[in-house]
This record gives structure tokens, C-alpha cells and sequence, in this order.
């Protein structure tokens, strides 16, 4: 297969290596591989791998892993102190440039569309962040009156944005709706685009959904086999508050339900994999199977021998 290599006006001989797609379809595993080959670095484009402490729910790379190819955007953070998608884009993209420098190739690689397109659009993204006390309150809002009363709020406010945010995203809804809020412009109004100044190559994986979902069961089981709950547990125990957004995320809440006896552990588990699989959803909808950027390959069918070669010709190319 001979690939599109996605130049920019700007060029500036810059190059990035991109590989997405969905939770547990085995993009960590291929990019390591991928990075040993080609004397590659990974920017880890995963919004919960930027916090120290949750390795085994958010199936970090693993330390081994880590020594076979430098990976970066992991452990940055504590729970306490999110980053924001300005603060990810920025350093991203300073990183970027730093290991192109290097002469070396840099990898962006996880499931976090917002934060893959954030880098690869290069998207100007409202320097002033919504107050949290207007997010809390409408996050409130949405408790009481439901994610669909949000939308509506949102709909009325700013439809343009409206028409690019899953309605059942609820934190999704509340920031851009706190964001008109706070500054007092229609968030669609300030999510401008400036082209980057690298060519890209944008690689998917994916599988079928049965495949994939089977995957995701056996790595949640995996998950408190190796220890998710005195995990959490010990999350807990530092004085992080449960509602905290890397709190919230998928294993983390329901197995922190269960810790505070709110549900049982198989129904900690049963929520979990369903929550996933609606992530995987709201992934497609970053990662659309008939974007013309992303070349698509079966995780289990795709050897990194033949992916190789034409990364190389983005090497030639930008070179």
C-alpha cells in the first residue's frame, strides 16, 4: 500500500509519525515496536496517562516497556492538577520540534482524539479557561435536570458547537459551555485552526467490534487481577477527592463506588466494560473510518515489517 504523506504549506522539514484508534486494540504495542525500528520517540497522546499513580487502570505502559523506547506525557501530573488541552498542545507540539531536532522521528500515539486533533489541526484554543465554579455548576445542572437539559442550553447558546459535541458527553457540553460563559464568545467562535509545520502520516488499527470488545473484558479482569482496587484505594488514601475529573474516568469511579460500598465488585466491573465500550464509540467519532488521513489496518492482521517501509518514505521525504 503506498501512503498519503499529509504535507503543509509550512513545512519546515519537520515529521510526525500518528497512530490511533480505539482502547485495547494494541496501539502501545505496535508503537514500541515501531519506535525501536525507527529510531522513534512516543508522545503519549492518552489524557490519563499524564497523572502519576493510575498505572493500572488507565493501562499505562509499563516501566520495562518504557526502557525499549523513550515515551513522553506520562506521569507529568498528579491528579489534583489536570492539565488543560492548551497545556497538552503546547508541549506536544514543543516536543515535536525538540526530537525532530534530534533526528529522530516522533510517534503521537493513544485515543484522546481531542488531543490528537488539537495537535495535528493545529487548533487556537481560547487562552482563558473556563472558571471551574461555572463548569462545577453546570456539571451540577446536568445532575439534576439531565445531560439532555445541558445540550439544549448549549444548542440555544451556541449551535455550531453544539453540532460537533456528543450530547451525552456531558463534561464535553459543560466546557464549551463554560467557555462562552467565562469569555463571553461562542466557544465554535474560538476553536480557529492554524496548519503545524511538520507532514504527518496518520496510521489507524482497529478490529471488529466483537474482537475488540473481547479484548476489553479480558484487560478489565486483567485490571483488578493485577491490582485496580488497591489502586484506587490507594488514590483515596493520599486525600484525592473522588470527584476530581482523573477520578471520574472509566475504572477509577466505578471502582471507587464499590470501595465506598455503593455497588458490589462485579457490578463495579459490569459498568465498567459497558463504559468502555461507549468509549469506544466516542472514539469513532474522533477516528472516523472513512477520514481519507488515516490509513486503516487490522490490529491483528498488520505486521510492523510492512509498515516500515512506508514510514520510511516520510523520513525521504520531509528529509
Amino acid at each position: 500500500m503506498r501512503y498519503a504523506i499529509r504535507d503543509t504549506p509550512s513545512a519546515i522539514g519537520h515529521r510526525l509519525l500518528v497512530l490511533v484508534g480505539p482502547t485495547a486494540v494494541g496501539k502501545s504495542a505496535m508503537a514500541i515496536e515501531l519506535a525501536e525500528r525507527l529510531g522513534g520517540e512516543i508522545i503519549s497522546a492518552d489524557s490519563r496517562y499524564l497523572y502519576r499513580g493510575m498505572d493500572i487502570g488507565t493501562a499505562k505502559p509499563s516501566p520495562a516497556d518504557r526502557t525499549r523506547a523513550p515515551h513522553h506525557l506520562i506521569d507529568v501530573t498528579d491528579p489534583d492538577r489536570p492539565w488543560s488541552l492548551a497545556d497538552y498542545q503546547q508541549a506536544a507540539t514543543r516536543l515535536i520540534g525538540e526530537i525532530n531536532a534530534r533526528g529522530r522521528l516522533p510517534l503521537l500515539v493513544g485515543g484522546t482524539g481531542q488531543y490528537v486533533r488539537a495537535v495535528l489541526d493545529g487548533w487556537t484554543i481560547p487562552k482563558r479557561e473556563p472558571d471551574p465554579a461555572v463548569r462545577s455548576e453546570l456539571e451540577a445542572f446536568a445532575g439534576r435536570e439531565g445531560g439532555e437539559a445541558l445540550y439544549q442550553r448549549l444548542v440555544e447558546s451556541d449551535p455550531a458547537a453544539a453540532q460537533k459535541i456528543d450530547k451525552r458527553n456531558v463534561r464535553r457540553v459543560a466546557r464549551a459551555l463554560a467557555v462562552t460563559l467565562t469569555t463571553g464568545r461562542p466557544f465554535s467562535a474560538q476553536r480557529n485552526k492554524n496548519p503545524p509545520d511538520f507532514s504527518s502520516l496518520l496510521i489507524g488499527l482497529t478490529l471488529p467490534r466483537p474482537k475488540l470488545y473481547a479484548r476489553i473484558d479480558a484487560r478489565i479482569e486483567a485490571m483488578f487481577a493485577n491490582g485496580l482496587v488497591e489502586e484506587t484505594q490507594a488514590l483515596a488514601a493520599k486525600g484525592y477527592d473522588w470527584n476530581l475529573p482523573a477520578l471520574s474516568a472509566i475504572g477509577y469511579k466505578q471502582t471507587g463506588a464499590y470501595l465506598r460500598g455503593e455497588i458490589d465488585l462485579d457490578e463495579a466491573k459490569r459498568m465498567i466494560k459497558h463504559d468502555t465500550r461507549r468509549f469506544v464509540r466516542q472514539q469513532a467519532n474522533w477516528f472516523k473510518a472513512n477520514d481519507p488521513r488515516i490509513h486503516w489496518h487490522d490490529a491483528e492482521s498488520v505486521k510492523v515489517e510492512g509498515l516500515v517501509g512506508d514510514v520510511n518514505r516520510l523520513q525521504s521525504v520531509s528529509s
